[in-house]
């Protein structure tokens, strides 16, 4: 339940502390003075967009805080602890909105968003406006009254959950099916080039290899020439070699070391060149034996290389990444293979969801058939009860499974009424007037708020447009209504004004420059004198206030 709203320098109002009661909570006041300040204020508390005006002249920020009692509200202490807040029995929310429209809001004195606020908002406080009878006369309305009253949240997300897998598979068929259109000449493109890259069948690494041979290959005289002049200088001159001149100067050096054993190292590394050199002469000499040129062979190199360049330019590829892009080709090649064959079957995985869907609508459409019938009882009873003898109230529930799938199911849902004896049900829209959708708004919800779990309930205006007998029963549905929950009211009427336990009076005053709103809870006296103004207007007699001690007395 609300324990405590705070507001400062909010609107008019400069600074207000209000304490609330359980039972039913009635504010009246002078016109003009702002009776609806609070649930205005308590409105941004639970989150409601705030416009720059808000703030009162004069000041930097407006600071708003409620306080709650969140002991029995398991729903709310669900909410807290599951987003890591102080889970203790009281939870309160607070908004501070700066003259430039900036806006901090805080649960339990921790920085949140925006939409924290709403969401915890909508467990702790339902708010009914003087507007909402507009509401009721729009289908979305109509449906969401009759699912919250039918409670079976969980066929709903059923139907939600299966709605969702058939969009899901449409929408993939759609994606496949344009696709496919939009690449039939990129698929002949495609296996044209594929089926020119299997017939030429480079192997991965196979060009490197190539260019090696066809370099040696192209260049094997001046190969050959070079290495018969290295084999020749090294060993083989007649003249001079490289070999010859090695010994000879390990021959030398030999002698040297002799007569200085110092230079024995240089005999053995003298010894070691010569070796080597030996080995490297033999080496060379194999290998120009080997050296062979099969002009066939090369003839085949030279072209399997010139093709795999030009293939390469051709696909704009480096040659050496040739045979992977050939690889990729085959990888689309396969996916568009793949796509068909995930074409040919979405369709029974689409029908299969489709009938899953329209199971999950059944069962739901059943449902509401079922309770539409109690709820419009129940509405025509209650609406009875508040003057309107001849009503009759009745929600038409009309199923379309061939061509209404949506994700709330396969009905419309359609509120209708008879107000006069022998008139047939019409459209509620267009059959009552603005007074009577008040009244039936208000037989909606005092049935409605008995099956719904926020402990606090708040009816702002909504008795506009009625009057007399009609008040008092209102009052009474109201009070009967408190019995099971914290009720909050704004009004203007006298009938309704005095079922409350508690009343609280909305004044303004004003210094001539300045104007601020008060909120005070009146006691037993004040309020008979209220109830009395509420009747006879600033004109208060002993008959009003006679009337007046009636009213609360009753």
């Amino acid at each position: 339940m609300l324990l405590q709203l705070t507001i400062r320098h909010f609107a008019i109002v400069k600074s207000l502390d209000i304490d609330w009661r359980l039972g039913m909570t009635t504010i009246t006041g002078e016109t003009g003075a702002g009776k609806s300040i609070a649930i205005d204020a308590l409105g941004l508390c639970l989150g409601e967009r705030a416009t720059t005006n808000v703030v009162r002249p004069g000041y930097k920020q407006a600071e708003l805080t409620a306080s709650f009692d969140v002991e029995k509200n398991k729903l709310a202490k669900s909410w807290l602890k599951k987003h890591d807040f102080n889970t203790d029995d009281i939870c309160i929310l607070r908004r501070i909105i700066s003259a430039e429209g900036r806006s901090r809001s805080y649960i339990n004195g921790t920085p949140v968003p925006l939409t924290q606020l709403k969401e915890i908002g909508q467990l702790l406080i339902n708010i009914h406006g003087q507007h909402d009878h507009q509401l009721i006369t729009k289908s979305s309305t109509q449906r969401a009254m009759l699912d919250d009253y039918s409670n079976h949240q969980h066929l709903l997300d059923d139907v939600k959950f299966h709605y969702q897998q058939f969009q899901h598979l449409s929408h993939e068929l759609q994606q496949l099916q344009e696709a496919q259109s939009q690449r039939s000449a990129e698929q002949q493109l495609l296996a044209y080039q594929v089926k020119e890259l299997d017939e030429f069948n480079l192997a991965e690494d196979e060009f490197n290899q190539l260019e090696a041979d066809y370099k040696k290959f192209s260049n094997y005289q001046h190969i050959l020439d070079n290495s018969l002049r290295s084999v020749e200088l090294l060993s083989e001159n007649d003249e001079f070699t490289i070999t010859g001149a090695l010994r000879t100067v390990l021959d030398l050096t030999a002698e040297l070391a002799e007569v200085d054993t110092n230079l024995a190292p240089l005999v053995e590394q003298l010894n070691d060149a010569l070796i080597q050199t030996e080995d490297v002469s033999h080496e060379l000499r194999a290998y120009a034996e080997r050296l062979e040129l099969d002009p066939q062979q090369y003839q085949l190199i030279e072209d399997r290389y010139s093709t795999a360049i030009q293939l390469a330019k051709k696909h704009q590829v480096a040659p050496e990444d040739l045979a992977n892009f050939h690889l990729s080709l085959q990888q689309q090649i396969q996916n568009f293979h793949s796509d068909e064959s995930r074409l040919s079957g979405i369709h029974q995985e689409i029908e299969l969801a489709k009938t899953n869907y329209l199971d999950a609508a059944k069962v739901l459409s059943e449902s509401r058939h079922h309770f539409a019938t109690k709820l419009s009882t129940s509405i025509t009873k209650s609406m009875r009860e508040l003057n309107m003898e001849h009503g009759q109230f009745n929600i038409d529930v009309s199923t379309d499974y061939a061509s209404k799938m949506t994700t709330f199911g396969c009905d419309d849902i359609c509120f209708k009424v008879s107000l006069n004896p022998g008139q047939e049900l019409g459209v509620m829209s267009k059959v009552a007037s603005g007074g009577e959708l008040s009244r039936i708004s208000l037989a909606m919800q005092v049935i409605l708020s008995n099956k719904v779990t926020t402990p606090s309930l708040i009816f702002d205006e909504v008795d506009v447009g009625i009057s007399g007998p009609t008040a008092a029963k209102v009052g009474a549905k109201l009070k009967q209504l408190a019995k099971n929950t914290q009720v909050i009211c704004v009004t203007h009427l006298p009938q309704v004004a005095s079922k409350g336990d508690q009343q609280l009076f909305v004044s303004k005053i004003t210094d001539g420059e300045h104007t601020e709103t008060s909120v005070t809870e009146l006691s037993d006296k004040a309020r008979v004198k209220e109830i009395a103004r509420l009747l006879a207007g600033d004109k208060v007699t002993d008959s009003s206030l006679a009337n007046a001690q009636e009213l609360l007395a009753g």
